[in-house]
């Protein structure tokens, strides 16, 4: 198939964006759904109609929301919001595309972190694949690198995949700042959600670093997020981002994912070494076995950004 038919569920900044950009990456929606309720059209939908509705009354169409699973598609984009535990709805849809032979592509962390050896067994039942960059550093191609080096020849996965931790850090080093003041600094420009605990407490981060394993152990052992050990950012002073820049340092929410498991914690890091990003900047350092260490580094964030990341798995798959 040179362009694929999608079906999209989720219509926050990531579902929106894939909406939006579909057709200038050579692919058609035909079905658009959020939680409650569902728009699909064989022959591709009016995207810019949906998006004007969805913004106007809060639904994007008349059908319910199932509608959309049971469309004509060849690629399921899962965009819904990233739930813990058995990873509901997320993993349903993802079941029920399989099921068809679909193909699926996820931007939902759930299903990839927390069920991901039941995701691989119902892939392995279906003609359809599933793929998810967008799970893992937004546009930066993290699972894609790993794909093509082979997960045998990297030996492990360190860096900062949190935005909000990075930005709250980069902010409270360069101005001296406490965390509350400038949490609330990143609340206001839209950096940091109402509820910024799954930022803040190293889950985001440590969601991603769990999806990491399990890429990297290849089927040998699975990774939850109750396998990582996790520490967040709250409890870090100011005073102690002063002292770690008087020896040339500063403090990142540092994630590592290797065979004996995961971790996420805030570590002094060199002052000009790779990870120390600044702002919203993710990066991800892979050990390699014949090739030493990748730096990649890019936008861990953002609707566009990540979107470009699911619409490149689309036109993997279209391949």
């Amino acid at each position: 198939m040179s362009g694929a038919r999608l079906a999209v569920l989720g219509v926050g900044a990531v579902g929106r964006s894939v909406i939006e950009l579909a057709e200038e990456y050579g692919h058609t929606v035909t079905a658009v759904a959020d939680s409650s309720s569902a728009v699909v059209d064989a022959g591709g939908v009016d995207t810019p109609a949906v998006l004007d509705r969805k913004r106007e009354t809060g639904t994007v169409g008349e059908s319910d929301p199932d509608a959309a699973l049971a469309a004509d598609y060849d690629v399921l984009v899962e965009a819904t919001p990233t739930t813990l535990g058995d990873a509901e709805p997320g993993f349903s849809h993802v079941v029920s595309a399989l099921d068809r032979d679909k193909h699926v592509v996820l931007a939902n962390k759930g299903p990839v972190a927390e069920r991901y050896s039941e995701l691989r067994a119902a892939e392995a039942a279906s003609e359809g694949r599933i793929r998810f960059e967008a799970t893992v550093g937004g546009a930066i191609p993290i699972c894609s690198t790993i794909e093509d080096f082979g997960a045998t020849h990297i030996t492990a996965a360190r860096g900062v995949l949190n935005g909000t931790a990075n930005f709250i850090l980069s902010r409270m080093a360069a101005e001296g700042l406490d965390y509350e003041h400038v949490l609330a600094e990143a609340q206001d420009l839209g950096v940091a959600e109402a509820d910024p605990t799954f930022d803040v407490e190293g889950i985001d981060a440590a969601l991603k670093f769990v999806i990491l394993s399990n890429v990297l152990a290849d089927g040998n052992q699975e990774f939850t997020l109750a396998d990582a050990t996790v520490e967040g950012i709250t409890d870090i002073p100011g005073t102690a981002l002063e002292l770690a820049a008087e020896d040339g340092r500063t403090i990142r929410l540092i994630g590592e994912s290797t065979p004996e498991g995961v971790s996420v914690a805030p570590r002094l890091v060199p002052d000009d070494g790779p990870l120390s990003v600044t702002g919203t900047l993710n990066i991800v350092q892979l050990e390699t076995t014949h090739a030493g260490r990748l730096n990649i580094s890019g936008r861990g964030a953002g609707g566009p950004e990540t979107a470009t990341a699911v619409l490149s798995d689309v036109s993997r798959l279209a391949e």
